[in-house]
């Protein structure tokens, strides 16, 4: 995928994301599009695992599927931050 694909798949994921996940999470427009990108490495690679049953970096396409498990894949990295950031404070 090219950049721009990149950015408008990070940006669509992390907020269907943010706007699923109940609580209330910080942040602007660039860690949205961040959490966007994670959640679709995080998603890719879960998917590849379940499917195939090896464990590789991989990443979602660009398609209706791809943005749904892009979006899971986001709300998994949403929860890990929340426990990463809550025994910090």
């Amino acid at each position: 995928m090219t950049i721009i694909a990149w950015i408008v798949l990070g940006l669509l994921a992390g907020a269907i994301a943010k706007a699923i996940y109940p609580g209330a999470q910080g942040g602007g427009i660039l860690s949205t599009m961040l959490l966007g990108i994670i959640g679709a490495f995080v998603g890719g690679s879960l998917y590849t695992l379940l499917t195939t049953g090896a464990l590789n970096l991989s990443s979602v396409a660009f398609t209706i599927p791809g943005v749904i498990i892009a979006v899971l894949g986001a709300m998994v990295a949403i929860f890990l931050w929340g426990l990463m950031t809550r025994n910090a404070a």
